[in-house]
């Protein structure tokens, strides 16, 4: 969820469920060490539960970075060793790690000696010509050892070579059924799933497997109510802020985002998925896309687009 997740986005999400656990975009051990630590890591305490992911196969890098992380607030630290870009690649990182479950588990012990908080694995079933069978298992053995609680599997291989990162997204099938012999074979580790999942009913049929819990990416960020307000009755809560809410709710902090210098865009890119399938929700996007990188936009132009969407009949 590179470019996706960032803080605004998160604040929005927050909006429409009390109960989701929200995740970062994955930030680079090398950049909170010798980076802008406080912008990268910024947020709002209404985001909370917040997890960071971080990046980075350096045991000793990656220790410092989590401790940063928990320093900011952070509720807990994953490592991420599934991400297929270009960059993660020529970092060694990434999915890439998927190759050395023993340097990962070094990572996750120096990590968990850093901090206090859960550190955790999101991972793939295997790279490139690797047998996931075989791969995913000794993976999974290795981060165990380390003491690693829980791994959040996006269940499908990662081509290195061949594939863009994007299509690292839809073409490698999807392997549920491995990844749920994972929980069984390793009932001591809370195995959560990830990949291909749309929907809230998707996400369901799949915890019935024995998965201790879900990740859903983009289909969360492109039709954000469809999923989110409905979260919070599973835990025998009320829904969350359905779009016409949940706009209204980030008015305030759309106001004072603007005012520190924020353009309006940065914020509301993540918003146009909002009135999906609603008349009046292209008048919304067009509104939002077009103008709101203007200087001067602000919470009049998101109250102007608002207006535009038909709500639901009494």
């Amino acid at each position: 969820m590179m470019d996706w997740t960032d803080r605004h986005c998160r604040y929005l999400h927050r909006q429409m469920s009390r109960r989701v656990w929200l995740y970062t975009e994955m930030v680079t051990a090398a950049a909170l060490i010798h980076g802008p630590a406080d912008r990268l890591l910024r947020h709002s305490p209404e985001e909370h539960p917040l997890v960071l992911q971080l990046g980075g196969s350096d045991p000793a890098d990656l220790a410092q970075a989590a401790r940063i992380g928990a320093d900011a607030g952070y509720a807990e630290i994953n490592l991420n060793c599934g991400c297929p870009s270009d960059r993660v690649q020529s970092g060694a990182f990434g999915a890439c790690l998927m190759r050395e479950p023993a340097l990962v588990a070094d990572c996750v012990s120096a990590m968990r000696a850093a901090v206090s908080m859960p550190v955790t694995v999101k991972c793939r079933i295997g790279v490139d010509d690797q047998d996931p069978s075989r791969a995913l298992p000794a993976f999974l053995e290795a981060v165990a050892n380390a003491g690693c609680q829980r791994v959040i599997i996006h269940a499908r291989k990662a081509w290195l070579q061949g594939l863009s990162p994007r299509e690292n997204r839809d073409i490698p099938p999807l392997d549920y059924g491995l990844a749920a012999a994972m929980t069984a074979a390793f009932p001591d580790l809370a195995i959560e799933l990830n990949g291909g999942i749309a929907s809230l009913e998707d996400a369901q049929a799949q915890l019935s497997q024995g998965f201790a819990g879900v990740m859903i990416g983009r289909a969360a960020y492109q039709t954000p109510t469809a999923i989110l307000p409905g979260i919070d009755p599973l835990y025998g809560e009320p829904p969350g802020r359905d779009a016409f809410a949940a706009v209204e709710a980030m008015l305030p902090y759309i106001e004072a985002a603007c005012s520190a210098g924020t353009r309006l865009n940065q914020i509301t890119r993540h918003m146009l998925g909002l009135f999906a399938g609603r008349p009046g929700a292209r008048r919304w996007r067009r509104l939002l896309s077009e103008e709101a990188g203007r200087p001067g936009a602000g919470v009049a132009l998101v109250q102007a687009a608002l207006a535009a969407v038909v709500p639901d009949a009494a």
